[in-house]
């Protein structure tokens, strides 16, 4: 096999607004040789970004979140989303950081414990988002109601349900957002340990 290569042969930006889109012709290398033809892609460039799982592994109950998403809006009795925590990363902030603020903005929790799963690109097909999956321990006692920043037009309903019931809404297909459909499952593989570990302390 060649080596792996590719060689952008032009970019423009066509579109910078609350995102940018930008157009490329490039080329890249065949795995039995040789050089593809030249290729034009669009690439939806963001930020990196964080999602973290809220979990109460003493209650054992799982943050849920749910809000309007506009990328929903051709299925719209479905444009509501049950997710999980998340946000952008800004100059400056490490990925723990973002985690922490997410948390208290958009669902007024302290994580107690914080710990990286797994780091991934989440559409890399046509987006540069870069995105870092944490699992958060939080108290979920007195979890709930609408949170989120007035500036950025937040408008997040936050509940806190018992993991069997998360499960369930999962394989009903009632959770439709990628990111919480992986968080669920880790916890679902992780569940017991987690649970442990905190009867242990």
């Amino acid at each position: 096999m060649t080596e792996k290569r590719f060689e952008i042969v032009n970019k423009e930006t066509i579109y910078n607004g609350f995102f940018r889109l930008e157009k490329y012709r490039l080329k890249h290398t065949l795995f039995q040789g040789g050089w593809s033809q030249e290729l034009d892609r669009e690439l939806f460039r963001r930020g990196n970004c964080v999602a973290v799982l809220l979990y109460d592994p003493v209650r054992d109950e799982v943050v849920l979140i749910e809000q309007f998403r506009v990328g929903a809006i051709l299925q719209p009795q479905r444009a509501w989303l049950l997710e999980i925590v998340a946000g952008a990363i800004e100059e400056g902030e490490s990925p723990e950081e973002v985690a922490l603020r997410e948390a208290k903005e958009e669902a007024g929790c302290e994580v107690q414990q914080l710990q990286l799963i797994q780091a991934f690109y989440t559409t890399p097909g046509g987006a540069s988002e870069w995105l870092s999956l944490f699992y958060g321990r939080v108290d979920t006692r007195g979890v709930g109601g609408i949170h989120g920043l007035d500036h950025e037009d937040e408008d997040i309903k936050v509940s806190a349900v018992k993991f069997d019931e998360v499960y369930r809404m999962l394989e009903d297909g009632k959770i439709e957002s990628a990111i919480p459909i992986i968080a669920i499952q880790w916890l679902y593989i992780h569940r017991d340990k987690l649970r442990a570990e905190a009867q242990a302390v």
